[in-house]
């Protein structure tokens, strides 16, 4: 056995005895067959097995767990279901992975204030399940909302095709329940309409596991629409296409969802969940309306006539709630479908002004030839967030290369654009050289400041989210043409 490995097996050692002493020993994991499948996240490219693993029942075990990584030194992951599509669950291989998968408790439904209080582990559709019966439901809808929980929908700040309307999960989390990494117990937020201080709610949601663990989330609830319908809008044109985006929300309307798919994208969800979508367009929209009937009635005439006068080939509305989720379901479906067509799927995740939707895509499209891959591009387009599909196949030498060449590159010309190189699925380990392309030195010095202060030891998902200044500058001089980053050259923190 080589030094190193009887190293890390006698830290194991230490760490799991030490856990194992404020911890039911079902608790805490350790074993390789018992730890493999935390080895990674909804990004699969990127796997790390992890030293220990840890599945607390309670808040007491968390202040447990953080008090013993603290004294030891150990880094910490935060872990919800696992879907998150950026690495920013990856485990470290001297580190723990403190999952909250049994903190899965909706606590309080409060039907007259509209809110509900829930722990992390709560997955995002049982809490609309839950308050069904009150005729509210929780807004945010990212596609895995079947499995994901609110715990990783606040680390992310998570979206979904209603988000244009209802927002992010910033805009609908009133307060958050956190521990420490001193293993105290901090609220930030409230259930009132304000709080007093700085608001380190908005800071620490999408904070990506860096400043702390939840352990309680309160959510507003809104109340179901009395109907919705859902235009599907066909385009000879993905100018077009872009073009009557901007048309919708400049004429004054806000839909409930609004996205794009391009053909790509379109041919390969039909056949997977025959939702009914034309497959010979260049682009597709799905513009939703929902309120009472008769609000629905006059949106979806106005938008109709928008999109008529954008260029549409073609528009045919829901006639019924089967319809219309009918729909939906190709959309929702767009990252299943890619698995029936490719091997893999490397799924990026920009934002870009609404008006550059056109101009993006073609850049796309000159990119698929340049990096010689096929690209299935769906939008939430309302708001200007892409998800392109970089398809490839891992089993053939440099293609996975290829496909981290294309993706970084869509990113910089988001940020050429005027956008960002994310909207939901957050920074992690995937994007961190991107944010030496977006972000300067200062900026990203403030970043690490804030973590700091939250953190001050840095065992609360380290090396995710905030490049080092050393790595920007190796990226700059390894991957960026000179003069493309702001600080080429950067000492270390």
């Amino acid at each position: 056995m080589e030094n190193s490995d009887m190293l890390h097996q006698q830290r194991q050692h230490a760490v799991v005895t030490a856990l194992r002493a404020v911890l039911p020993a079902h608790c805490v994991l350790y074993n390789e067959e018992d730890t493999r499948p935390y080895e990674c996240d909804g990004l699969a490219a990127y796997r790390q097995l992890p030293m220990v693993v840890t599945l607390p029942e309670n808040e007491t075990q968390v202040i447990a767990i953080l008090n013993v990584c603290r004294s030891m030194q150990v880094p910490i992951v935060p872990r919800g279901a696992g879907t998150g599509l950026s690495g920013g669950a990856m485990p470290i291989a001297d580190g723990v992975v403190l999952s909250t998968a049994k903190l899965n408790k909706i606590l309080k439904v409060d039907a007259y204030a509209r809110t509900a209080v829930v722990q992390p582990g709560v997955r995002n559709l049982a809490i609309s399940d839950a308050v069904g019966a009150h005729d509210l439901y929780y807004a945010p809808d990212p596609s895995s909302q079947i499995a994901c929980t609110i715990g990783g929908n606040v680390a992310e700040n998570s979206g979904g095709v209603h988000c244009l309307k209802y927002g992010l999960t910033v805009h609908n989390v009133l307060r958050v329940r956190v521990v420490t990494i001193e293993g105290e117990i901090m609220e930030l937020g409230s259930a009132a309409l304000d709080a007093p201080g700085l608001d380190l709610l908005a800071v620490f949601i999408g904070s990506e596991g860096m400043l702390g663990i939840v352990t309680e989330v309160t959510v507003k609830l809104v109340p179901k629409p009395q109907t919705a319908r859902v235009i599907m809008a066909s385009f000879d044109d993905v100018i077009k296409a872009g073009n009557a985006v901007a048309n919708v929300i400049a004429a004054g309307i806000i839909p409930a969802g609004l996205e794009m798919m391009d053909k790509t994208s379109s041919r390969m969800v039909e056949p997977y969940v025959k939702a009914g979508y034309d497959i010979d367009a260049e682009a597709i929209l799905l513009c939703e309306s929902d309120g009472t009937p008769d609000e629905v009635e006059e949106e979806i005439a106005r938008m109709s006539a928008v999109l008529q006068g954008a260029g549409a080939t073609a528009i045919a509305v829901s006639q019924s709630e089967a319809e219309r989720l009918k729909f939906w379901s190709g959309r929702k479906n767009a990252f299943p479908a890619a698995g029936r067509i490719s091997p893999d799927y490397y799924c990026m995740d920009g934002t870009i002004p609404r008006k550059n939707l056109a101009q993006v895509l073609l850049g796309i499209a000159d990119m698929e030839v340049k990096y010689g891959l096929r690209c299935a591009n769906v939008f939430h387009a309302g708001d200007g967030n892409l998800h392109p599909l970089i398809l490839f196949d891992a089993n053939q030498p440099g293609e996975f290369h290829r496909a981290e060449a294309f993706g970084a590159e869509i990113l910089e010309l988001c940020v050429a654009v005027g956008g960002t190189i994310t909207g939901e699925h957050g920074v992690g380990i995937e994007k961190i050289n991107s944010m030496c392309v977006q972000f300067s030195a200062q900026e990203l010095a403030a970043f690490m400041a804030v973590k700091h202060a939250f953190d001050p030891v840095s065992l609360l998902n380290p090396d995710k989210a905030i490049p080092s200044l050393h790595r920007c500058a190796e990226y700059g001089r390894m991957h960026v043409k000179k003069g493309q980053l702001k600080f080429p050259d950067l000492p270390r923190f």
